[in-house]
């Protein structure tokens, strides 16, 4: 049937399974699908009790009433829904709504994380990663469950100091480095890698095996400074169109060892090796 009658002759409309009722009026005030529908130029589909079926989702139906009624109307806060509300909108060829929604499309910029770390899922994607970027890389590999033996007294919480290093420099260092989290790689348990350039620059190892009285341990150590240093030396490799200046890589790669003087706690621990025995009990003699 062909609806007609003046502009205030209520209308009562099922739009795929929701209900409204306006006025010619309001669907006839602006040039678009509605118009052509309600203005008895085309057949429109009515079921037993008089409502107009229109097979189109109802969700967003009211909100293109109200701007057929006002000129002007909330959209959602979302984008899906704002989508979804274009999609309808486009149907009935509402373009002045139309060009509103497009309009705070374009506003709605996506956020964007400051702060990327992605997550190694294999060997392969490492290597990957390694070679197409553009930056340095710092490769936390970080799995407490690798371990086959009991930890030292301090082990756990080391480990998570060098989980905590490894979030801030990500968060001071991330336009300028790759920093990338394996937390299902090799047997180690805790080791930092560092690449420039495609390659393997340096590893921290923070995991060793120390020896009880009666067993093994596993001991995990946060190395803070030299980490710090590992760092920063592989910015050095930041130019991916250049190698580094030698000069700056001997003075800051090739330095003197360091002196280390173990605790009493690694004295106690390590094992006497046979030199050190053979050596004692000659003295003894």
């Amino acid at each position: 049937m062909a609806v007609k009658g003046n502009a205030t002759k209520y209308v009562k409309l099922n739009v795929g399974g929701a209900l409204f009722n306006t006025t010619l009026g309001t669907l006839t005030k602006h040039d678009n699908m509605l118009r052509a529908m309600f203005s008895g130029r085309m057949e429109v589909l009515t079921d037993t009790d008089g409502w107009i079926l229109i097979d189109r989702c109802g969700k967003h139906f009211g909100t293109i009433l109200n701007f057929l009624r006002d000129g002007s109307v909330p959209l959602p806060e979302t984008k899906r829904e704002l989508l979804e509300l274009q999609k309808e909108v486009k149907y009935y060829l509402v373009q002045e709504l139309a060009a509103i929604i497009d309009n705070q499309l374009k506003n709605q910029e996506e956020i964007v994380p400051i702060c990327k770390v992605p997550l190694i899922t294999s060997q392969k994607e490492e290597q990957t990663l390694v070679a197409t970027t553009t930056k340095p890389v710092v490769k936390l590999l970080c799995n407490r469950h690798n371990n086959k033996y009991s930890y030292t007294n301090n082990s756990d919480d080391n480990l998570l100091k060098n989980i905590e290093l490894f979030d801030k420099l990500s968060l001071r260092f991330n336009g300028r480095i790759l920093f990338v989290k394996d937390v299902i790689g090799s047997q180690e348990i805790c080791c930092w890698s560092f690449y420039g350039h495609g390659q393997k620059i340096s590893e921290v190892c923070c995991t060793s095996i120390v020896y009880g009285t009666d067993k093994k341990h596993t001991k995990v150590e946060f190395p803070e400074a030299r980490i710090y240093e590992e760092t920063l030396n592989v910015l050095l490799y930041e130019n991916r169109d250049s190698r580094p200046d030698a000069e700056l890589m001997q003075a800051t790669m090739n330095h003197p060892e360091r002196s280390y003087c173990p605790s009493d706690e690694e004295l106690d621990e390590r094992p006497v090796e046979k030199n050190e025995r053979s050596s004692s009990s000659k003295n003894k003699k």
